[in-house]
C-alpha cells in the first residue's frame, strides 16, 4: 500500500497495513523494547480496529522483528526518528498513534514536537526511562548482558546512555495538547502504573486514564479484551468529525 518505508539511516521498516475503511485516517501502532509488530495483543488490537472500519499500520522499529538495522542501535531517540519516517509516508492522513511500553515514551516525545499526530494512546506507557533502565537492567553490564536473558536482545551502551539522558518524559507530556488515552494494568510489574498516573497528572485535557484490574504489562489472556473494548471506541470517537 505504502511501498517501502525507510528511516533516515536508510533501514527498511517492516510493517503490516490493515485496510479498514476508505477515509484518509489511520492508526499507527508501535511496540515496546524487545518486542515487534507481531505481539499478540498488538495484532488483536489492529484486527479489531480494522473490523470496526479503521485503517491500521503496525510496524517494527529498526533493529527489531523483521526491520533492518541492529538491535544494539535501538534507542528511544532513534525510534522517535523511525516514527517520523512512518509519518512522512502517511502524508495527507489523519494519524492516531498507539504506543506500548517504550513505544509509549516514543509517542510522547514525537507527539510533543510533531503536529501530524492528531491523537495519542499509551498502553502501559513508559515514562521514567532512567528508573526503568536501573530497575530492569541496572545489574547488567552493557556489551555483555542480555535484556531479560534474551540472547537476541543484548544490552548496549547506546541504549543505556539514551535512557539516562532522557531521564523521563514528563515535561514533554505536559506539552501535548491532542486527545490522549492512557491504558494501564494494575499488576504491571515492568512499567508500574505510577508512570501513567504521574504523566496523566501533567497532561492537558482532553485526557483519560483507564486502568485494567489484574492486567500485566502485555494485557495477557482475559485482559486483552477489556483493553481492546476501551481503545477501539475511543479511537472511533476521535475520527468521528
Amino acid at each position: 500500500m505504502f511501498g517501502e518505508i525507510k528511516n533516515t539511516q536508510g533501514e527498511k521498516l517492516d510493517y503490516i497495513y490493515h485496510k479498514g475503511g476508505e477515509l484518509k485516517q489511520i492508526v499507527v501502532i508501535g511496540h515496546g523494547v524487545t518486542g515487534n509488530k507481531d505481539r499478540p495483543f498488538v495484532v488483536a488490537l489492529a484486527e479489531a480496529l480494522e473490523k470496526s472500519g479503521v485503517n491500521v499500520l503496525r510496524f517494527s522499529f529498526s533493529g527489531n522483528g523483521d526491520s533492518e538495522g541492529k538491535f544494539t542501535d535501538s534507542t528511544i531517540s532513534k525510534e522517535v526518528e523511525d516514527l517520523g519516517a512512518v509519518l512522512d509516508t502517511l502524508s495527507g492522513y489523519e494519524i492516531l498513534y498507539v504506543g506500548h511500553s517504550m513505544g509509549g515514551a516514543v509517542g510522547v516525545l514525537r507527539t510533543s514536537q510533531d503536529n501530524r499526530i492528531n491523537a495519542l494512546v499509551s498502553l502501559s506507557g513508559m515514562v521514567d526511562t532512567a528508573e526503568f533502565y536501573k530497575r530492569e537492567f541496572g545489574m547488567l553490564k552493557a556489551g555483555e548482558g542480555f535484556m531479560w536473558d534474551e540472547e537476541t536482545c543484548p544490552l548496549s551502551q547506546a541504549y543505556v546512555d539514551d535512557m539516562l539522558q532522557i531521564g523521563n518524559v514528563l515535561a514533554q507530556g505536559a506539552k501535548i495538547k491532542v486527545p490522549w488515552l492512557l491504558v494501564h494494568g494494575t499488576e504491571d510489574d515492568v512499567v508500574p502504573i505510577k508512570d501513567s498516573e504521574d504523566i496523566f497528572a501533567k497532561a492537558h485535557e482532553p485526557k483519560e486514564l483507564f486502568t485494567i484490574p489484574g492486567s500485566n504489562h502485555v494485557f495477557s489472556n482475559e485482559h486483552t479484551a477489556p483493553m481492546i473494548e476501551k481503545v477501539v471506541p475511543w479511537v472511533k470517537k476521535q475520527f468521528a468529525h
